[in-house]
């Protein structure tokens, strides 16, 4: 590349990685890709190569530890085809194992070295390739005498094929699970770009720390191994919107209800529906489902917790016609298994849903079932969960979030994590114990749009006929504190029940 010459982008193979890399590799440059065994590397350097055969550029692929056959049909079994590349193997020969090699007048690196740089210049004089794939770099390193030589070595490896205009990815493996080690190679400062794959505690992620003169999305987001190679998910990013704010209401089609909430849900918020297991989370936020489609709403949920059948089945036993709505296109069900799914990969299948379906509510079922997907990573949680529903708000999408609190009683925070913030409305259902009996509680803890009913309220679930909420514990006082009481019948006396 000529000095000032403008800079071209090509495909890593990955489009998802281009968008990482702000637009993809930078053609003549050179980048490294890392990580522990396992991680997909040579896969990567794989689709590098295909992308630039479809392109109908010519390509080199340098391997060290498996045969071209190996290769091959490794590469066949995810669907990449690479048998149209040119392959430079510089690992040793059964030969090496075989026989009783030795040198007696010079010294075996001398001799492998120099048979490395000799066959790599002559392949890429000869092929003129527009792409190279070394995999790995670190098979140089094993013939110079110390690091000195090896520096050396790559520095002038790199101006070589710079010279040439070649698109060059090496890998390496490291041993540190993050990605993070430092080695003597020094490769990471003479390469342009570095490609991080991590596997920690069998979830996958890809950073991209550095790519010289371009740029690109920091952080760590979803990897992916599947049957077609390598799929990657960056973070969920909210973009400036001009959408004109909407601040109308969302009918939940129970009067009780929308006069407890000031009118109903608002429309671009997000609702968090917090309280303990077992006290109707789910249920509540079905039943306002339910009503924002009786209004010809369009509606998705995600259900982390359930089953569709289950799911269901158990609304339908309340009166919630799921399947009903679901016939008539009103309500789109899908299951997420957090074990299987990163955080970005459901972030991503949530957007593109909305985009298709264009819904007026989102429910995620629950916050618990999100936070494993992410491998319990609060800040992480928190960071996705942001991006993901200010991406919801700009579409004018009102968000429902149900989330598990572990006391059985009270209010003791109003999330189970510190991603209240990020709710403009939180509804908190718990229960309330009174002369022994144990009776549901709902009130709303927060709303930023509009005035609402302070008051915490009776509501119970009944088969048949799913939500109902009476009126409000006008007597009661210490609902949030878990140690429910009424007020005597003499003004300024309380007493608490026994026990």
């Amino acid at each position: 590349m000529s000095e000032g010459a403008d800079i071209e982008q090509v495909s890593s193979g990955i489009a998802e990685l281009d968008t990482l890399l702000h637009g993809g590799l930078v053609r003549g440059r050179t980048y490294l890709v890392q990580g522990v065994s396992g991680t997909g590397k040579s896969m990567l350097g794989q689709h590098f190569l295909e992308a630039g055969v479809r392109n109908d550029e010519t390509a080199v692929y340098i391997h060290g530890e498996e045969s071209k056959a190996d290769i091959l049909t490794n590469a066949r079994q995810i669907g990449i085809d690479i048998s149209e590349t040119e392959f430079l193997d510089i690992g040793p020969g059964s030969d090496f194992f075989a026989e009783d090699i030795s040198y007696d007048l010079v010294d075996t690196a001398d001799v492998e070295n120099e048979r490395f740089t000799q066959d790599i210049k002559e392949v890429i004089e000869n092929v003129n390739p527009e792409r190279v794939l070394i995999d790995p770099i670190t098979q140089l390193q094993y013939v110079e005498r110390d690091e000195y030589q090896y520096r050396k070595r790559l520095q002038s490896l790199i101006r070589f094929l710079r010279d040439y205009q070649v698109t060059t990815v090496a890998t390496r493996t490291v041993t540190s699970a993050s990605g993070n080690e430092t080695v003597y190679d020094d490769f990471e400062s003479l390469s342009d770009g570095v490609v991080k794959l991590i596997l920690d505690e069998s979830e996958r992620r890809i950073s991209v720390p550095k790519h010289r003169g371009i740029g690109q999305i920091d952080g760590t987001h979803g990897l992916e191994i599947r049957q077609d190679g390598l799929e990657i998910y960056p973070q969920v990013l909210p973009t400036h919107t001009d959408r004109e704010f909407d601040p109308s209401l969302l009918s939940t089609g129970d009067d009780a209800f929308d006069s407890l909430l000031g009118g109903g849900i608002s429309g671009n918020t997000v609702t968090f529906l917090s309280g303990p297991t077992g006290v109707g989370k789910s249920t509540v936020g079905a039943a306002i489902l339910d009503g924002i489609a009786e209004q010809g709403g369009r509606i998705l949920a995600y259900l982390f917790e359930e089953s569709v059948d289950q799911f269901t089945h158990r609304c339908e036993s309340l009166g919630i016609p799921i399947t009903e709505l679901r016939d008539q296109g009103h309500l789109q069900l899908a299951e997420v298994e957090p074990l299987v799914q990163s955080g970005e990969e459901f972030g991503h299948q949530v957007v593109s849903d909305v985009e298709t379906n264009d819904p007026e509510a989102v429910l995620i079922d629950g916050l618990a079932g999100y936070r494993t997907a992410i491998q319990g990573d609060a800040d992480r949680l928190v960071h996705r969960l942001h991006g993901l529903t200010r991406v919801l708000k700009n579409r004018g999408v009102a968000t429902l979030i149900t989330d598990q609190a572990e006391d059985i009683t009270g209010v003791p925070k109003a999330t189970s994590t510190n991603t209240s913030y990020i709710a403009d409305t939180i509804i908190y259902l718990t229960y309330v114990e009174l002369d022994g009996e144990l009776a549901r509680a709902i009130g709303v803890l927060k709303k930023r749009l509009g005035e609402f009913d302070n008051r915490f309220h009776r509501f119970r679930i009944a088969d048949g006929h799913g939500l109902d909420i009476a009126g409000p514990f006008d007597q009661v006082h210490g609902i949030m504190e878990g140690t429910a009481f009424e007020r005597s019948a003499q003004p300024g006396n309380q007493s608490p029940p026994d026990g």
